[in-house]
């Protein structure tokens, strides 16, 4: 009995602990929206590189269509709508060809269709090679999902082809220490990227290890060896080739740091072989770090999930066979840092900071703004609410918790007292 009563008290938190939460949430939301504020439709802005989207199946029940934040929240309000995190080249569909007479209420001249937009079973509410929603109310069992940075689709941690999820890299506390993951599916397309380990893989040893830069890394594996016999000759290949490839890389930074070079104007040669700065940054006329085709499949096409370490995409040769290997398999965003979500999430929070600071700055220019008696009266205000407070908490009875019918009383009881004075 005591303890069905137990269940029924209500929680209780601090001020700073109810601010911190209110925070925290305010963080997630802007992380997972890319700190959009929903006030515009991204239509304008093109094929973005990531964004968050979503899918309104009130209007689109086939999950062919997708919509941006702004969309989501001004034209679809009330709808079915799933959210769908963020996705990698897409143009808001809304109000187009595919929402029959529905018009976008935010950017109504839209083109019938956006052809290079890519959907997945996702826009139709369904996930993982169970094809089954999330979270699924006929489970009895709800797992954690994991999303593949490839296909984007979304897997439970039970559905990603290992024989435990124990197998899955964490740290101490249980949390996943890799950066990126790679579905079963998907990694045989990319065993390539199995070429740089250990490089690139998020593997036991690093869990407690410091951070370190792609060169670092570098230097560390070209040292310490490995204890499979298997993959020496692999490692110390990577190793002086990827020092080259970032000597190489360097010398063509502090070279276009002095010079803007047309694309394709040689900067130099550094004695490892020719250079060439592109202003995409996408190739450079530099030699294979793997030192050989990857385009003939030499390598391992296992299909088996991949779990990828902290900084790996820096690892990823950007010699021209390489880069022609990537588009042609349609990956060549791999080696773009604008498609990583910890970029994009990098972006949210320096539009949070940016967002807040001028938040600040408007409260200063209210404040400004008013006249000497406006002024009084607000600093008078913020005293009636301080001496009222603290008159409530001297009186209450700290053993029981503060209700919502209390926090109530207390402005009754601030307003009936101002009125009383004026």
């Amino acid at each position: 009995m005591a303890e069905a009563f137990a269940d029924e008290v209500e929680q209780t938190v601090t001020i700073q602990e109810y601010i911190d939460g209110i925070e925290a949430e305010e963080l997630e939301a802007d992380l997972v929206l890319g700190g959009d504020d929903g006030k515009e439709c991204t239509y304008a802005n093109g094929y973005m590189k990531r964004q968050a989207v979503f899918s309104c199946l009130t209007c689109v029940p086939s999950g062919n269509a997708g919509i941006c934040t702004a969309c989501s929240l001004c034209c679809h309000d009330g709808h079915e709508v799933v959210e769908l995190w963020t996705k990698r080249n897409f143009r808001c569909d809304c109000g187009n060809s595919k929402f029959g007479e529905f018009s976008c209420k935010l950017s109504p001249n839209k083109e019938p269709e956006n052809m290079d937009n890519a959907y997945n079973q996702n826009f139709k509410g369904s996930y993982c090679i169970c094809v089954r929603p999330y979270p699924d109310p006929e489970a009895r069992e709800q797992f954690e999902m994991i999303q593949c940075c490839i296909c984007e689709d979304w897997f439970h941690e039970n559905h990603i082809g290992l024989d435990s999820t124990e197998e899955i890299p964490r740290d101490e506390e249980g949390e996943p220490f890799y950066e990126d993951f790679i579905c079963q599916e998907c990694a045989v397309t990319c065993s390539f990227i199995k070429l740089y380990y250990p490089l690139s893989l998020a593997t036991e040893k690093q869990k407690n290890e410091p951070m370190l830069s792609g060169e670092e890394k570098v230097l560390e594996a070209g040292s310490s060896g490995c204890s499979n016999p298997e993959n020496i000759d692999s490692i110390n290949l990577v190793s002086r080739s990827q020092m080259n490839f970032s000597i190489m890389h360097s010398e063509a930074e502090e070279m276009s740091d002095n010079k803007v070079l047309s694309h394709g104007e040689t900067s130099g040669n550094s004695g490892l072989g020719e250079v060439k700065v592109f202003c995409d940054n996408a190739t450079s006329n530099i030699k294979c770090i793997l030192g050989l085709d990857i385009s003939n499949g030499a390598f391992d096409l296992e299909k088996k999930p991949i779990f990828l370490s902290k900084k790996w995409r820096d690892l990823l040769c950007r010699c021209s066979t390489c880069t022609n290997f990537y588009i042609r398999n349609g990956i060549q965003y791999l080696i773009d840092k604008d498609d990583s979500l910890e970029e994009y999430e990098k972006i949210a929070k320096q539009k949070r900071q940016q967002k807040l600071q001028q938040e600040e700055g408007a409260e200063t220019d209210f404040l400004e703004k008013l006249n000497h008696v406006q002024k009084i009266e607000i600093l008078r205000g913020i005293s009636d609410f301080k001496n009222e407070f603290h008159s409530f908490m001297e009186s209450y009875d700290a053993t029981k918790p503060i209700t919502s019918a209390d926090v109530q009383a207390l402005f009754e009881n601030l307003a009936k007292k101002r009125q009383r004075l004026s």
